[in-house]
């Protein structure tokens, strides 16, 4: 503006009103764009109301100045508080595992924090996406569907100081109560789990995903340890973080392995109580009555009156008693049997 204005030509030209006061170069001039640009304002460069140019160029500045600043300001905001770089050291496992865990069968997998700081509040989730149909015949092609992984319990709020194997116990709640090893290879799905938490240093929330696929599960398989105690502390070794090996599972469902599992304690308990009957009926009463009804049948061979202490006792009645008691209780014993 000071170049077509000509107001360089007229510095010494105390006639002359300027459109900004004190510009006699691109210095200058310079310096007054950065006093308007950060409204600092030393008052040594001012605008005067001989420039209408000048002015409508000032307040487009101003306001170009306000909006970068803003801009600025909200990327240096929104970069800190979208901590992707925190959510990376969150690690899980390259597979998820299915095996025994308490005579029971369980999914799981493994996650841990590379980082020193902790996670504040981390919670897991899981979900499992599979296409299904309804009994009315309604196709839904990404259906989800909650996994326990300790909800109830209060097992999926984490305290991710090392590596922990989460685990998701497959009762008849589960999606998997009646999947096989079999079936599993035919199965076509995702397991989606998701790990939320605060960072520690600045409070925000952070989240971390991973996946499943159903090629991904290894049936009979369990996580190699990683931790090992030196010189009075625990030390984790992240080498061995994805590695598995095989161990002995069922190669059946859940829901058939709980039926066996009653019916084996179905048997025990029968067989037990068979022989404490036994036991009861074979014990010193049945001796006893075997004993009385020998003495009967001995005396009913006998003839004639039998005498004992204080008084006479028929022979012929005795062994009638006798006969029936022994009847009694031999008919009363096959029907407990």
């Amino acid at each position: 503006v000071a170049y077509c204005r000509g107001d360089l030509d007229h510095l010494e030209d105390e006639a002359w009103t300027p459109c900004v006061n004190n510009v006699n170069g691109f210095i200058s001039a310079f310096l007054f764009s950065i006093e308007t640009e950060t409204t600092i304002g030393y008052g040594h460069r001012v605008i005067t109301d001989q420039c209408p140019v000048g002015t409508m160029l000032l307040l487009l500045q101003a306001i170009l100045g306000s909006m970068v600043n803003a801009f600025m300001v909200g990327c240096m905001f929104v970069k800190i508080s979208q901590p992707n770089k925190r959510a990376e050291t969150l690690v899980f496992s390259r597979n998820a595992v299915i095996s025994l865990r308490d005579d029971k069968l369980c999914l799981m997998f493994r996650v841990g924090d590379l980082r020193s700081s902790h996670i504040v509040g981390a919670n897991m989730r899981a979900k499992l996406i599979k296409s299904k149909q309804t009994q009315e015949g309604e196709f839904i092609p990404l259906d989800q569907t909650d996994i326990s992984v300790g909800f109830e319990t209060g097992d999926d709020r984490l305290f991710l100081v090392s590596p922990l194997v989460i685990s998701h116990e497959i009762d008849v709640r589960s999606p998997f109560w009646d999947m096989s090893h079999s079936q599993l290879e035919k199965e076509d799905f995702e397991i989606v789990v998701i790990l939320e938490g605060m960072v520690e240093a600045t409070g925000m929330t952070c989240q971390a995903r991973s996946s499943y696929l159903a090629e991904e599960l290894l049936w009979g398989h369990r996580f190699s340890p990683m931790m090992s105690l030196a010189e009075g502390f625990f030390d984790v070794d992240y080498g061995s973080f994805h590695h598995t090996f095989e161990v002995n599972t069922p190669s059946c469902s859940a829901r058939d392995l709980a039926l066996a599992a009653a019916r084996l304690d179905a048997h025990l308990y029968w067989s037990i109580s068979s022989r404490l009957d036994e036991e009861k009926w074979e014990g010193p009463n049945m001796t006893e009555q075997t004993g009385k009804s020998t003495d009967s049948e001995s005396v009913r061979e006998g003839d004639g009156p039998t005498f004992t202490v204080g008084g006479v006792t028929n022979t012929q009645d005795q062994s009638v008693v006798g006969e029936q008691n022994g009847s009694v209780t031999t008919d009363q014993s096959e029907s407990e049997a």
